[in-house]
């Protein structure tokens, strides 16, 4: 929108006290659009398609406006934006942010809608173009779903740097609540793919433990099995009076928990980027993070975070171990993971994305010029 150009972001309601629509700035809304319960479980909301379309559609005729490109986040709506485009004859951009086919290859035993993988297919064949994170990424669609090399662009994720930015530690601690002399946070969605397991199974080797916050920050709708199984792990583990599960917090809040942390951990099994990471290196935390996916492209092992093996408690332990013992350490790699945080504003991907945009309209009114 600060490059002039109108956006429109649809998704559902999730609460009822949600508004329709949210002016995020000028040029800039999110519209909410009914779409089955509020509380609907991930696995039914493909059946809600057809819902969200009529409204999105309603709404559409109701205000008049027209639409120059589709760009689509995840399968689902993906599903969504291959409608949309043949109804109002514009581009489709897809973005997936992750895929089924490599979530299964984790092997976290994490299931995945029937359907999931065969609609991520048919939208690859059918979009106009693919965006993806990281080279990795795209190697994963040509490679597990045979999406055409020519059609999928790289284009790096970016951080929000007018609002994750660092905070000072004693007053992070004061609004978040912490009182514990050190603070290991982890911040994501609480689903198996995210080794959460990983890193409790790491605090309970920790020394001095007795003193250090473990805060595990997000909430999964629907996704209360896995929440159930981590806290019944930490009581095997003994660590429940060290670990607390927040529950999902608003983004506007979450610079104070990653200022308030010493150490950021994300020990996934699989990730197309690792957003979570990159704000908290922006909020100046250093990170210890499994080297998979996305997460090797922006980290430099040794001087923003360390990158160790995954599924293994024992590499996160001696690396929280190293900074947790060295203030100095850590001091220093955050100011490193902040600095380089820094070249990874959102501004930089967005003029990559205008840029992508521009190019794509620019051929479809050329090819539909010659037909």
């Amino acid at each position: 929108a600060r490059k002039g150009i109108e956006v429109d972001v649809f998704t559902r309601y999730h609460d009822p006290d949600d508004p329709k629509i949210v002016e995020l700035e000028d040029g800039a809304r999110v519209i909410h659009l009914k779409a089955g319960s509020y509380e609907a479980a991930k696995e039914d909301l493909f059946d809600y398609i057809p819902e969200f379309l009529s409204e999105l559609y309603s709404f559409q005729k109701a205000e008049g406006t027209t639409y120059d490109l589709v760009h689509s986040h995840y399968w689902l709506s993906g599903r969504v934006g291959m409608t949309l485009s043949r109804t109002w004859n514009v581009p489709h951009v897809a973005t997936f942010h992750t895929l089924a086919q490599t979530k299964l290859r984790a092997r976290v035993g994490e299931r995945e809608p029937a359907r999931r993988s065969e609609v991520e297919s048919l939208v690859m064949r059918d979009a106009d173009a693919i965006i993806v994170s990281t080279e990795e990424e795209k190697q994963d669609a040509v490679r597990l779903y045979g999406a055409h090399p020519q059609k999928i662009k790289v284009i790096p994720a970016g951080v929000n740097l007018d609002t994750f930015k660092p905070v000072n530690q004693s007053i992070a601690r004061q609004r978040v609540g912490i009182h514990e002399k050190q603070v290991i946070l982890y911040v994501g969605r609480i689903e198996p793919l995210k080794g959460i397991d990983v890193l409790l199974e790491a605090a309970a080797l920790l020394d001095g433990s007795d003193d250090i916050r473990v805060l595990i920050v997000g909430g999964s709708p629907g996704n209360d099995a896995e929440l159930d199984r981590l806290k019944a792990l930490t009581t095997e583990l003994g660590i429940e009076s060290m670990v607390t599960f927040t529950g999902a917090i608003k983004q506007n809040k979450l610079p104070d928990y990653y200022s308030a942390a010493d150490v950021f951990v994300l020990p996934s099994h699989s990730e197309s980027f690792g957003l979570a990471a990159l704000e908290a290196m922006a909020c100046g935390a250093p990170v210890v993070v499994s080297r998979v996916g996305g997460l090797k492209t922006f980290i430099d092992n040794g001087e923003t975070g360390y990158l160790v093996p995954w599924r293994c408690p024992e590499p996160f332990v001696q690396r929280l171990e190293m900074l947790l013992a060295n203030p100095l350490l850590r001091e220093a790699m955050g100011r490193a993971a902040r600095a380089k945080a820094l070249q990874m504003g959102w501004g930089h991907a967005a003029d990559r994305m205008l840029g992508f945009y521009s190019s794509l309209l620019r051929d479809t009114l050329e090819s539909a010029a010659g037909d």
